[in-house]
């Protein structure tokens, strides 16, 4: 073989290969859980006529004999509203609900479908759904009270489901759920129901709380009644056993009381006659204690003020006759000093004298005192000042005695405070 015709050779199988390729791709198709394939054109030995269903898996399309269309199986959920709906009675309704549909993916329902549905849109197929449920809905009201509607939603849905899944049963539709929104009306129908019911469970209600506390009072008084009958019961009880109980002490007591009254009545005569005898004892030794405490003591005071007495008056006499003697001596003595010892007698009586002149003035400090005095008479002798230093420098000479100096100790000389005035001189 020439490369010509192998090259020619493996251009026709490559074409053939490309061909079969894409013959394969464009004929097989897969089919997703959520939908069905419609293979039509060709009688199906096992199918019902001239197509035939594949649900999930691949299959392969005979090209130019079969056709094929997708159904999709995926949840319709469509709003089902109804206004002026008339229900039993001639009362218009509105009524709102949410429905779930679905084209059947099992036979023989789906055969139904794809004989209406087919190559039909899903809004198609939702308007045709809901026109079913809405009549069916309004004859389902036709034969219900409103009251019975807004009372029992759920069996009101349950009817209605059980009516329009047999009708969409017929053109190949699954009714999966059916659940009712709203119940309402415009003439105030409802709401004059509910207000009635309202005022009804209100009036119950009371009612029924009346009842309750009359009941809960009663119970409560018929308690306390019990418990009060019950406490006086129990007290009776206990007074009854009380008394029982002092009855048959005092019975049982009556001979030991007695024994015991004796007994204490004698006791009390031994005590009576204890205390004569304790109370005699008790004179004698009161006497003696005041014999010793006062008696004695008092003798003791009385002969030692005695012997005070006389130390006293001892003391006394030796003193006055040393006394005495000292003024004797002391007028001797003047009487030999002769004018010098009058002058010295003055000056000791002088002394009290400035005594009780200093204790008047108080803190006044007296630094020299001058006496000034006038001669006689006539002008003539000297003066007293004179006669009077002469006189104490005489009994200085004489007996050693400063008469100066001895007022000045008397007078009292204390020191004189920095801030004090200056002193005064008379």
């Amino acid at each position: 073989m020439s490369a010509v015709a192998f090259l020619v050779l493996a251009a026709i199988l490559g074409v053939l290969t490309l061909a079969l390729i894409l013959l394969i791709k464009n004929n097989l198709y897969v089919c997703q859980p959520s939908e069905v394939l419609i293979f039509s054109g060709r009688k199906d030995p096992h199918g019902p006529g001239h197509y035939r269903i594949v649900k999930g898996g691949r299959a392969f399309k005979w090209p130019l004999i079969e056709t094929v269309a997708r159904v999709d199986l995926t949840n319709m959920i469509i709003e089902v509203i109804v206004q002026n709906a008339y229900s039993k009675g001639g009362i218009p309704l509105t009524v709102q609900g949410v429905a779930n549909i679905k084209v059947p993916g099992e036979q023989p329902l789906i055969h139904n479908a794809l004989e209406r549905f087919l190559g039909r849109s899903r809004q198609e197929i939702m308007r045709v759904a809901r026109e079913t449920l809405e009549g069916n809905l309004r004859g389902v009201l036709a034969g219900l009270t409103p009251e019975e509607v807004n009372r029992d939603k759920e069996a009101f849905a349950a009817k209605l489901t059980e009516e329009a899944g047999h009708d969409l049963e017929k053109i190949g539709l699954v009714l999966d759920t059916l659940n009712i929104q709203n119940v309402s009306d415009e003439v105030g129908y409802l709401d004059a129901i509910g207000r009635t019911r309202s005022a009804h469970i209100r009036r119950n209600a009371q009612i029924a709380e009346a009842a309750a506390r009359a009941d809960a009072a009663e119970v409560k008084w018929n308690q306390y009644e019990q418990g009060e009958i019950a406490k006086l019961q129990a007290q009776i009880t206990i007074a009854r056993k009380q008394n029982e109980k002092r009855i048959a002490d005092a019975t049982s007591k009556r001979e030991a009381l007695i024994a015991e009254e004796q007994a204490a009545v004698q006791a009390d005569l031994a005590q009576s006659q204890a205390e004569l005898a304790l109370q005699d004892a008790r004179i004698e030794q009161v006497r003696l204690q005041l014999q010793a405490d006062v008696v004695r003591p008092a003798e003791a005071r009385r002969d030692q003020q005695i012997a005070v007495a006389k130390a006293d008056a001892v003391k006394i006499v030796e003193q006055g006759k040393a006394t005495a003697k000292v003024l004797r001596d002391l007028a001797a003595s003047y009487r030999g000093q002769g004018a010098a010892g009058r002058d010295v007698l003055l000056m000791q009586k002088l002394v009290p004298v400035l005594q009780q002149v200093a204790g008047t003035i108080g803190q006044l400090r007296v630094d020299r005192l001058t006496v000034i005095g006038n001669g006689g008479a006539n002008g003539e002798g000297e003066s007293l000042a004179g006669k009077l230093v002469s006189t104490n420098e005489q009994i200085k000479a004489a007996t050693g005695v400063d008469v100066a100096g001895v007022l000045r100790q008397k007078v009292g000389t204390p020191e004189r405070p920095k801030t004090s005035p200056p002193p005064m001189k008379r």
